[in-house]
């Protein structure tokens, strides 16, 4: 029986050893059919047809890829035409494949894409590049090159590099080209750069020269110089001839061509001279591979083999390893179980005799295990590793940036997603830290449209006749500043001069006018004069603009060519001596630190004169009033105590210098305050003017009353509008009882000028705001860089001085001091000679001491019987007793007390 069943059991082990053998055998066909489609008659499609065939030589002669099992393609042309290709590819998806590589047409992918995320066929496209093909939409769509989301975030960054703002997109008016640049736009506003104006191509062949003339003719009357062209070869030729045919690849434009300039220099190199001589210094991008030795093999591989035209370019070596990538995701797919089988789907064989021929289409039934092993391959191919991120896309995007020059390109740096502009390769900056720094953003230099080395500045005034719409204020007060010419349209003060001579300083023209704003019988609101440039009604505003912060928000101002900030001005009255006039000249605290040095010092002599100055002895009573005396009368050196000690003598000297000192300080403090006319203020600043409730006074239209009542919390109800110098001087003078206002707060350059002809009022606290005046542009105005550095140039030849006297030096009264502050004298003023003296004081007390302390006899032998304390307190006692004896008297006692001592050692023994 154990022999029958051993033989039983090895034998259904073998059969079951078999068929597992023969399941595992039969998911590894002996071919496997994937198709491929794209355009053959394009660059792209002629290249990629060859690089497809070599790379399926390379998979089906290497073994150890797929094990025995053989990949065979079927090729489709298909047209890149929306239509027409929408109708071939259809067609070609009723034919039982795997997977397709294609399509080569972003227009052609979406519907294509559907129809493989129903069939269940991953779609493995080389070319389509358009970013809005998502894995969210068609997640049966891999892209195996880059998507135009980065070429157009390496155009953006090329842009923000050189300080451009605004550029100009000519696309092709399809699909591919409206969303490519539509990611352009987005990525430009992320820099806070933008589209100024944006044109389409009609996307075939047959587009005329003339349309394209038109097209050019209007972007030439354009303020950008930058252009960016998203077109396929055919138009965007035909573009750079028109536009050198209008002189618009001179001097002062910048052309960047997306990849497709660099698709045709890599694939039909060298071009005809005439060709080249059309697209001279612009700057195109072109896909980043990976430099190795199997990709400079392959190139040679290739020349070998075509041994002329078409030349490789990177959208070959994309679908070279796109035939690889497939290959490597059906090993793992074979070697996990998948079984290439297909099925009908009930909803398509509903269908069935129409004249599409529907039913013929099946569903691959493993495809979604074929979508997961292509998404997690990982390996490096010729264009360097092939791995997808999260977002199916492929990581380590980089661009190539090249320079057209000469019969040639040159290469002036690179682009990554990862370090940005640089002029080292990326695979050298993903071994370093990631830096995207503005400083590490760096690109050889460009030869530009024009032959010239010179970074153009991207933006002309529009040559469309139209001039630059200032507006000016028409102010009724304050004409110095700015004014209108009566009756003609011209505007003249200081503000005007210093616009003018900032715009004499540009390197090129300015064609303006100046409009009026406001109706000349009161001063107009300047925040509504700066809201006009965000309607458009005015391109710039000149005149005294405050600069805000709610207006540096909707608008760009210029560097500031006046300094300003609020201040106060008040009337002032005289200020009245009283009875008690004479404590005014030091503050409180400067009386207390002076009396407490007076008692300190006289202490400090008295303990220092005891002992040996019988002008420091005698009674308690009489002691303290020497002290007290000989204190105060060192304050008019009447002291009569003469000191006798080094000691004291020096304290005393420091002493007598500090009290000269303040003496002569009181002295002229006094004189000042009883002698010259004062004037004051009951209002000391802002924040005491704000605690009251008086009326305050404002400049017409200016932006103060908005800050006094939303910064300050001030009731409007106390804000009375004042339009002129004179309303100044009225309402002041006036005062809040008669139905003035207590003060009037308003920009530091009006104050001066109105206080040059009102010498009863002055400033008083300090300035509490901090602005100055520019002039307004428009957001991004390039205008804007270009007069601040204008303004500078001014600041620095002496000229922006110049203007101001010219118009602001008309003072007729004195203009003192700008603020009102008390007379008092602080102890901040003299804590110097005070840290003198108390250290004086301290250094001779302590060499005081030690003199005490070494006359002071050591403690007897049998002290140490009744105790330590009672010796502490004896030592004390004895040396509080020295301190008060006399120094004669002293030394005696101690001859006395060494005689006693010797006595009782020679009885002891």
């Amino acid at each position: 029986m154990n022999v029958a069943g051993f033989i039983f059991l090895l034998s259904l082990h073998l059969g079951v050893f078999q068929i597992g053998y023969g399941r595992n055998a039969s998911t590894r066909p002996a071919v496997v059919n994937i198709g491929a489609m794209f355009n053959f008659d394009s660059i792209i499609g002629r290249v990629a047809k060859i690089a497809i065939d070599e790379a399926l030589k390379d998979v089906n002669s290497n073994s150890s890829i797929l094990k025995g099992t053989k990949l065979s393609v079927t090729l489709q042309d298909t047209n890149c035409n929306g239509f027409l290709g929408m109708v071939e590819a259809l067609r070609y998806m009723a034919t039982d494949v795997v997977a397709i590589i294609g399509p080569q047409c972003s227009v052609v992918a979406p519907i294509i894409s559907h129809v493989a995320s129903e069939l269940r066929v991953p779609l493995l496209s080389f070319a389509a590049t358009d970013p809005t093909l998502s894995s969210l939409q068609f997640p049966f769509f891999v892209r195996t090159a880059q998507s135009d989301l980065y070429q157009m975030t390496a155009v953006a960054d090329i842009i923000d590099h050189y300080g451009w703002k605004e550029v100009i997109a000519i696309f092709i008016d399809d699909d591919w080209g409206r969303n490519g640049v539509s990611a352009l736009n987005d990525k430009l506003a992320e820099r806070r750069c933008k589209i100024s104006y944006k044109v389409g191509i009609q996307p075939d062949s047959s587009v005329t020269q003339g349309a394209i003339m038109d097209i050019l003719v209007k972007v030439a009357l354009m303020q950008s110089r930058i252009v960016v062209l998203h077109l396929n070869q055919i138009v965007g030729f035909k573009v750079f001839s028109v536009a050198n045919h209008l002189g618009m690849m001179g001097n002062g434009y910048v052309w960047i061509a997306t990849d497709w300039l660099s698709l045709v220099l890599d694939s039909e190199s060298p071009l005809p001279s005439e060709t080249m001589d059309k697209i001279q210094g612009v700057l195109t991008l072109r896909q980043h591979t990976t430099d190795s030795d199997r990709k400079r093999a392959f190139f040679a591989r290739w020349n070998r083999i075509i041994g002329g035209s078409p030349q490789l370019n990177a959208y070959g070596l994309y679908a070279y390893d796109t035939v690889w990538l497939l290959a490597h995701s059906l090993d793992a797919f074979f070697n996990q179980g998948g079984v290439i089988s297909f099925s009908n789907d009930s909803r398509i064989s509903s269908m069935a005799g129409s004249a599409l021929h529907l039913e013929a289409m099946s569903i691959f039934d493993d495809g979604v295990l074929l979508l997961k092993n292509i998404l997690l391959s990982d390996f490096v191919g010729l264009t360097g590793p092939l791995k997808f991120n999260s977002d199916r896309s492929l990581i380590l995007p980089a661009y190539d940036i090249i320079n057209v020059l000469g019969t040639g390109i040159r290469q002036i740096g690179y682009w990554s997603n990862y370090s940005g502009l640089s002029t080292v390769s990326p695979e050298t900056l993903y071994t370093k830290p990631q830096n995207r720094s503005s400083a590490n953003q760096k690109l050889y230099s460009v030869i530009w449209p024009g032959e010239t080395l010179s970074k153009p500045r991207g933006w002309v005034f529009p040559n469309n006749g139209k001039l630059l719409r200032i507006g000016v204020p028409n102010r009724v007060s304050y004409k110095e500043f700015v004014s209108q010419v009566r009756g003609t349209d011209m505007f003249k003060g200081f503000c005007i001069d210093v616009f003018t001579a900032a715009v004499n300083l540009l390197p090129y023209a300015v064609p303006y006018k100046f409009i009026s704003f406001g109706d000349g019988r009161k001063n107009p609101s300047y925040t509504e004069l700066v809201n006009k440039i965000t309607t458009g009604e005015f391109d710039a505003v000149v005149g005294d603009i405050a600069i805000v912060t709610n207006r540096t928000r909707i608008v760009d101002f210029t560097q500031p060519y006046v300094s300003s900030g609020l201040v106060i001005v008040a009337q002032l009255e005289k200020e009245r001596s009283g009875a008690w006039a004479f404590l005014q000249p030091f503050s409180r605290r400067m009386w207390i630190v002076t009396g407490s040095f007076f008692l300190i010092v006289g202490i400090v002599v008295w303990i220092l004169e005891h002992r040996i100055n019988d002008e420091f002895r005698g009674p308690p009573k009489q002691q303290v009033i020497t002290i007290l005396w000989f204190s105060f009368s060192t304050m008019f050196f009447a002291h009569r105590e003469n000191t006798m000690s080094t000691l004291g003598r020096l304290v005393l000297l420091v002493w007598l210098f500090v009290v000269l000192i303040i003496n002569s300080s009181y002295t002229a403090s006094l004189t000042s305050i009883l002698t010259v006319e004062h004037l004051s203020s009951p209002i000391k600043g802002i924040q005491s003017l704000a605690a009251t409730n008086e009326p305050i006074g404002y400049q017409e239209g200016s932006f103060t009353e908005r800050y006094l009542s939303e910064e300050l919390n001030i009731s409007r109800s106390r804000l009375v509008s004042l339009g002129s110098p004179e309303a100044y001087a009225l309402a002041l003078k006036r005062g809040p009882g008669n139905g003035g206002v207590a003060a009037v707060v308003d920009e530091r350059p009006y104050v001066e000028l109105f206080l040059s002809s009102q010498c009863t009022f002055k400033v008083v606290g300090q300035e509490f705001t901090k602005s100055g005046w520019g002039f307004a542009f428009p957001r991004d105005s390039p205008l804007a860089i270009d007069m601040s550095t204008a303004i500078l140039a001014l600041a620095e030849n002496g000229d922006l001085q110049r203007i101001h006297d010219k118009w602001l030096m008309q003072s007729t009264c004195s203009l003192e001091s700008t603020e009102i502050e008390t007379n008092q004298l602080n102890l901040s003023s003299f804590w110097g000679l005070f840290l003198i003296c108390g250290i004086a004081c301290i250094i001779a007390l302590l060499i005081y001491f030690l003199q005490i302390l070494q006359q002071l006899p050591p403690a007897p032998e049998s002290a140490s019987i009744t105790g330590q304390d009672s010796s502490h307190s004896r030592r004390l006692r004895r040396f509080l007793s020295l301190m008060d004896e006399k120094e004669e008297q002293s030394r005696s006692g101690q001859k006395r007390r060494k005689v006693d001592n010797e006595r009782d050692d020679e009885f002891g023994s």
